[in-house]
């Protein structure tokens, strides 16, 4: 060690070691204890050290304001209190907010329709993961729900798009259908080409009325072709 670690050492010692008689009765150690530690300790006793707010901008702020002293959007300050204490509280007030919502929300939901889409031996002990790419989206203007997706295992030249109205007792017609891609962009990329077969890799809805998909050449060789489509929902 340097002298100059020594000193800081023996500096850290005096300022935080120091006997302080006016905590004798208080039990356990009757010293100050370090000052980032306390705030640590996970303790509902008072801090031996409490920080000196005097000066302090925000709590001088908060005083001089009779409409924020008493505001109920603003945490309450526990200047004796670890970290740990103020923790708690605080996760205590957030599950009290969050359980009535849970509550209400948990009840107003049911299911609205139950649909097959494909079937797994169920002597696998870790079926496949056969769904992919669920993409949501909601078009206001017409009130409907939309699913996009893509099942892999037979069908991985189509995707699906589901669609609900957002009142549960209406329906909308073609509710599910599949849009398969196969080679039907061969006469606009390759005359010649009749082997081509496309895939998607990924889609989302672009607005309303329109599906971008990114489509990939199924052939397992380097340099496959890639597509950027823009299909009108219509």
């Amino acid at each position: 060690m340097t002298q100059k670690d020594i000193t800081f050492v023996a500096d850290f010692l005096t300022e935080h070691f120091n006997e302080a008689p006016e905590l004798y009765n208080r039990k356990g150690k009757y010293f100050n204890v370090e000052r980032v530690g306390q705030y640590l300790k996970d303790e509902d006793d008072d801090l031996v050290s409490p920080p000196n707010t005097e000066g302090n901008q925000w709590f001088n702020f908060l005083k001089n304001s009779s409409h924020l002293k008493e505001s109920p959007l603003l945490f309450p300050y526990y200047p004796e209190k670890s970290l740990h204490f103020v923790k708690r509280q605080m996760e205590g007030v957030i599950d009290q907010c969050l359980q009535k919502p849970a509550d209400v929300i948990g009840k107003s939901v049911h299911q609205a329709v139950c649909m097959s889409l494909y079937k797994t031996s169920q002597s696998e002990d870790s079926p496949p993961q056969l769904f992919k790419l669920p993409f949501l989206w909601n078009d206001k203007t017409s009130n409907i729900h939309y699913v996009l997706f893509t099942i892999l295992e037979n069908s991985i030249s189509k995707i699906h798009i589901l669609r609900r109205h957002t009142d549960t007792s209406r329906s909308v017609s073609n509710g599910i259908l599949a849009v398969e891609f196969g080679n039907f962009l061969n006469n606009s990329i390759n005359e010649s080409s009749d082997s081509r077969c496309y895939s998607c890799l990924d889609a989302h809805f672009y607005d309303d009325e329109t599906v971008t998909v990114v489509l990939t050449e199924s052939v397992e060789q380097e340099g496959k072709e890639r597509v950027l489509a823009q299909l009108p929902l219509s």
